[in-house]
């Protein structure tokens, strides 16, 4: 099973302080990035893998999508979804990614916001998606960058904000990294940027867009905290496609 660090009390905490937990979407300064590569949501079948709050769930039912599918591992997140507000069309569920099964070509967009760097079986899950989703369904994801992952060792580092200065270590070397990132023991899969696309391509999707993020002039203007971001991508966005 998937670490499920997000139902540790005190990880669970610190997390709630976070913009993106208090403010939603607004508060995730990739998600412009991110909304820029959606399909239209209108009538479709959506299923959001890593759901947490539940903020992209609750954005896609706005949109008009015909039913939305909130996946977690987390009861405390799943909660959290609950509390801000259940719609009609959403369901959620809690799910082990790793051992995910959805049913095939029903969906028609899948979508992930920073839950996929904790998986270590992401062939399987690139497989079940590929299958799960309807001639021409769309995958969105974001994750973690390896710049910023492979910094973090198979040891231990005290502070994942130490990532962000330190040079690069072992990036070709692929496997579980940890950090103490709210609580000890944070557990993350590197793995390099080909080993995501190539991944894609091996089960049969088609790419669409890579961005290697970082903030605009704009976002630095209103917050000059997100100028460090600019040192090194601390996150990939990536949007591909069933070509069936």
């Amino acid at each position: 099973m998937s670490q499920n660090i997000y139902d540790d009390p005190q990880f669970f905490s610190g997390y709630a302080t976070l913009d993106r937990s208090v403010k939603g979407l607004d508060g995730a300064p990739e998600w412009p990035a991110l909304r820029a590569l959606l399909p239209t949501l209108h009538d479709k079948k959506v299923v959001d893998l890593g759901c947490g709050y539940g903020w992209f769930c609750r954005y896609a039912i706005e949109q008009g999508a015909a039913s939305v599918l909130g996946l977690d591992v987390s009861e405390k997140m799943l909660e959290k979804a609950h509390s801000l507000g259940d719609a009609e069309r959403i369901v959620y569920q809690r799910v082990d990614l790793e051992t995910l099964q959805l049913p095939g070509a029903h969906y028609d967009l899948a979508y992930s916001s920073l839950a996929l760097h904790y998986l270590e079986n992401i062939d399987g899950l690139f497989s079940m998606l590929f299958t799960a989703l309807k001639p021409g369904g769309k995958l969105l994801f974001s994750c973690e960058h390896p710049i910023y992952t492979a910094p973090h060792q198979q040891g231990w580092i005290e502070d994942a904000q130490q990532a962000k200065s330190w040079p690069v270590n072992h990036y070709q070397q692929e496997g579980e990294r940890f950090s103490h990132w709210f609580a000890e023991g944070v557990k993350k899969q590197h793995r390099k940027l080909s080993s995501w696309i190539n991944a894609l391509i091996a089960h049969g999707f088609i790419i669409d867009h890579l961005n290697e993020w970082g903030p605009t002039d704009e976002q630095i203007a209103i917050n000059p905290a997100l100028a460090e971001e600019r040192e090194r991508p601390m996150l990939f966005l990536l949007a591909a496609h069933e070509p069936r």
